[in-house]
């Protein structure tokens, strides 16, 4: 039976475009694997302590930092709900990734996460695709894409939800279509990527 590692950072419980989004999916890889597991990590309701000079000296002899790679290496698959606040990843999500990457353990070219998938769901209040003003600000793909893959040699793939923002900005008003058409973009492909991922991993 195939595990899903599901972790979330929004801030707010509800009304949280990534939350949503990771949720479809979630929904529909479970669809898939009605025998499954899912295990859940809501790093904004149960924040993890920063990274520390005697958790770092420690490594993998940290109870924490093993649990966390331990749940790491046991997953098949890996969803990530990864806003973007002040143009990069939420604090709560960067202290895991300092908690669970553990260089001499589980990081590097002999690794054993090696090749597995995680979608990170990357959403933001306005647009940073290329092209657009703001294209020079993007620091959440550009950095959770190296992150991960340089520490762990995964595979990571993106959904983006773009412009959730209009519907609360008036300033963005004449949006509000580009960010509906978005929003619907991003529940499908979380419903298809999720589905494709489960084939895969059953195949």
């Amino acid at each position: 039976m195939a595990m899903l590692l599901h972790l979330d950072s929004a801030v707010f419980p509800q009304g949280s475009a990534s939350r949503d989004v990771t949720a479809a999916f979630v929904e529909a890889w479970r669809e898939q694997h009605p025998d499954g597991t899912v295990v859940h990590r809501d790093l904004a309701a149960e924040p993890l302590p920063h990274l520390s000079a005697a958790a770092v000296a420690a490594g993998a002899d940290d109870p924490l930092r093993r649990e966390l790679a331990a749940e790491l290496a046991a997953a098949d698959a890996v969803l990530i709900g990864a806003p973007m606040y002040n143009f990069t990843i939420p604090s709560t999500l960067k202290a895991w990734l300092d908690q669970v990457i553990i260089v001499g353990h589980n990081s590097g070219p002999d690794t054993s996460i090696a090749g597995v998938p995680v979608t990170v769901v990357a959403s933001r209040g306005g647009s940073y695709a290329p092209g657009t003003p703001r294209e020079s600000f993007e620091f959440v793909q550009n950095y959770v894409e190296k992150v991960l893959t340089t520490m762990f040699s995964v595979e990571v793939d993106f959904i983006v939800p773009e412009l959730t923002l209009a519907h609360s900005k008036p300033s963005m008003a004449e949006l509000i279509p580009l960010a509906e058409a978005s929003r619907t973009q991003a529940f499908s492909e979380a419903r298809e990527k999720a589905k494709a991922l489960a084939s895969r991993l059953a195949a």
